[in-house]
């Protein structure tokens, strides 16, 4: 996959995107057989070298309710993705993130990326909010 245009197009066969714009798209991942869903994004942004990257995130849960160093800490253990802040209305939310370079891309491991993203950002969305689907 070399372009966002393919991406979207190989993604939507997969996934329900339910929100698009130019480089940007969000999918809602069914999770689970209890029928919860995690939303995910996907924007392409560029590097420092002009090469793209296809960033990939996952809201999970206000960062005012939960120390910012166990977020640190749990980033040593993740395999997959990285815990960041971001403000959603305003508000900074820790996120579940990952990058992967357009060069490096293809349908089966983008796919698998999305959904153990989706996977792991439930989890702890559901640890840290007590059980809330949010996103």
């Amino acid at each position: 996959m070399k372009t966002f245009a393919e991406i979207q197009s190989q993604i939507a066969e997969h996934f329900r995107v339910v929100y698009t714009e130019p480089f940007m798209l969000a999918l809602e991942v069914t999770v689970g057989s209890s029928g919860r869903r995690q939303d995910v994004f996907l924007a392409e942004l560029k590097n420092s070298d002009d090469r793209r990257i296809l960033r990939l995130e996952s809201n999970i849960a206000p960062l005012t309710e939960h120390q910012a160093e166990k977020c640190l800490r749990v980033n040593l253990m993740l395999r997959i993705g990285y815990l960041a802040v971001g403000d959603l209305d305003g508000v900074p939310f820790i996120k579940l993130c990952h990058n992967l370079l357009y060069e490096q891309l293809d349908e089966h491991g983008l796919r698998y990326i999305i959904e153990h993203l989706a996977h792991l950002a439930d989890g702890m969305e559901e640890t840290l909010t007590g059980g809330n689907d949010h996103f």
